[in-house]
């Protein structure tokens, strides 16, 4: 997969670097679940804190939804 440049709001969680799209999916579920924001009722919903607000726009995201979110964030 070709590296591509994450936005200002998403490098803040996955770092500046380019990488590939799958690689800012796995680091932001690092950043999710070291920060313990997934739902503690509903798992597949991930809670955003101050970073993950600027990325989702929204303050709670489904998973399925999250990678979506990511792609307008990633050049």
């Amino acid at each position: 997969m070709k590296p591509l440049t994450p936005s200002a709001a998403l490098a803040a969680v996955v770092g500046a670097a380019p990488l590939p799209r799958t690689e800012v999916v796995s680091k932001m579920w690092v950043y999710i679940k070291k920060h313990k924001l997934q739902d503690a009722v509903n798992k597949r919903n991930v809670n955003a804190d101050a970073k993950l607000k600027e990325v989702f726009g929204k303050a709670q995201v489904s998973m399925f939804e999250m990678a979506g979110l990511i792609g307008k964030h990633l050049k």
